[in-house]
């Protein structure tokens, strides 16, 4: 891929995938232990495994390589929001999904992607609970690795002839996104919190996930890099594909698909 630095792929993934497996454990033993809970000043919760997996992320992926900028959620200043990096950059939520964290449903992620020229190249996706993790490239790989299990390959289906499986937001959903499904008229309907939803795009379980609630570009920078890499798309309502590195990071209302519904 023109302008890209294709031969750090491997090295850049491994790292990100050993992160999120760390990060993951460390979550999970404030998960067993309890942790103390606080507000940001945007009124979203933040925990100790956040700030924890934060810093341990942050860290790890400077001493990966240090010339690459690192965003992530909970450690990055509202100057760096306001003017993102160019070029090429990591987004990090070390802990997506922080309220399912709370309530205790087990559905949160360890997020991690690389960013060039405003696209998700590579991205790692990490659910501590269902032990799996997701780990996908530009070069066309994807892959879903459970437990201490090989990793296997992973494709996005075609929509069955009886319908789309639907899947939404546990807690975000809202009118709009309801009317939206129902105008698909879906074949089933799931729920489901954090970036786990594009894991059951990405593996084929479901066919949509439509989003128009607010959501950060680290919500999202490492699900697209997945189902991407599986063959389905996350484009914004105009059907034009996400793109990151906007001020502000915040995105637009958006339709993941396993197929090419969005058009």
């Amino acid at each position: 891929m023109p302008g890209t630095k294709s031969e750090d792929y491997p090295r850049l993934a491994d790292a990100a995938r050993r992160l999120a497996l760390e990060a993951g454990r460390t979550i999970m033993a404030f998960y067993r232990d309890g942790t103390t809970v606080e507000t940001k000043a945007d009124r979203s919760p933040v925990t100790g495994a956040d700030r924890a997996a934060d810093r341990l992320i942050v860290a790890g992926l400077h001493a990966a390589d240090p010339h690459i900028p690192v965003i992530s959620e909970e450690s990055t200043a509202d100057d760096a929001l306001a003017a993102p990096p160019g070029g090429r950059f990591w987004l990090v939520d070390p802990l997506d999904g922080t309220r399912e964290f709370i309530a205790r449903t087990g559905e949160f992620t360890v997020n991690i992607a690389l960013i060039e020229d405003g696209r998700p190249v590579l991205g790692v996706l990490h659910a501590p609970v269902q032990d799996e993790i997701y780990v996908a490239d530009v070069l066309g790989q994807a892959v879903r690795i459970v437990g201490n299990g090989a990793p296997r390959p992973i494709c996005a289906r075609a929509v069955p002839g009886e319908g789309p499986a639907v899947v939404a937001s546990r807690l975000h959903r809202d009118a709009k996104t309801d009317a939206y499904i129902t105008n698909l008229r879906p074949e089933r309907i799931e729920s489901a919190g954090s970036a786990l939803k594009f894991g059951l795009l990405a593996r084929g379980e479901v066919d949509i996930y439509p989003r128009f609630g607010r959501t950060m570009e680290w919500d999202t920078a490492a699900g697209q890099a997945v189902l991407e890499a599986a063959g389905g798309h996350v484009r914004d309502l105009n059907g034009r594909e996400l793109r990151y590195g906007k001020a502000g990071l915040v995105n637009p209302p958006f339709v993941a698909c396993g197929v090419d519904t969005a058009r």
